[in-house]
């Protein structure tokens, strides 16, 4: 099978030998007939906002790091030492993703093959704010969702778009635990604990079809914003 992993190694408490331990169990479970994917992002984790953020309205403030930077991103420390293996592929880019296995260069490219191949995502430790391929199903968000997010001129200039990624305003909704709590219900998780760490397994395309038909029937409902009359 083709997975899309995300994970948070500290959900686990103590593995001996770390991410490269859970990597390798991937690897040994999934084999090169398969295909494990990861994403790549050269993005920070969340940094702390200061006072003067907050005023701005910002709510997310992430730093955009170099291609090959060392440095930790806040893809977590599994994803980190993901892309660092030589069987690995990196592609390019701000959302590149890293792959290996079958068609590694194929997957390297985006999530598109796995979601043509009926993919699962394997959520370790996470939950669905992690799944990168529900933004594949934004496409064509109304305007009043995307102004909840859009940082306005004055911040755009503090916070150049080549060097940050940063959010402003908040939904009064959690949309994507919508998606996630009718997942449930319909039985599409698998879910299981292994260690501490909350783990969640499903085939991505019934997920991502979920939120794709929420935004299709409701999509200022799901996002909590009252149609105007």
């Amino acid at each position: 099978m083709y997975v899309e992993v995300h994970s948070s190694l500290s959900s686990f408490g103590h593995v001996q030998n770390g991410a490269v331990t859970i990597i390798n169990a991937l690897k040994n479970i999934i084999t090169k007939a398969g295909a494990i994917i990861m994403p790549a992002f050269p993005i920070s984790g969340n940094m702390q906002l200061t006072n003067e953020d907050i005023n701005y309205g910002l709510v997310t403030k992430l730093k955009i790091l170099k291609e090959d930077s060392k440095e930790r991103t806040g893809m977590g420390i599994i994803a980190d030492t993901f892309k660092n293996d030589l069987e690995v592929i990196v592609g390019k880019g701000l959302h590149r993703v890293a792959a290996w296995g079958n068609e590694a260069e194929l997957n390297s490219h985006n999530l598109c093959n796995l979601h043509s191949k009926n993919g699962f995502a394997l959520l370790l430790g996470v939950d669905i704010y992690k799944l990168t391929s529900m933004h594949y199903v934004e496409n064509n968000l109304p305007s009043q969702i995307v102004e909840i997010f859009k940082p306005s001129e004055e911040v755009l200039k503090k916070y150049l778009e080549d060097e940050w990624c940063i959010e402003t305003g908040k939904p009064t909704t959690q949309p994507w635990y919508t998606i996630q709590d009718l997942a449930y219900k319909k039985g599409y998780i698998n879910e299981i604990y292994i260690g501490k760490s909350k783990c969640m397994f499903f085939e991505v395309n019934k997920i991502i079809g979920l939120y794709r038909e929420a935004l299709e029937q409701d999509p200022l409902g799901l996002f909590g914003i009252k149609k105007r009359l």
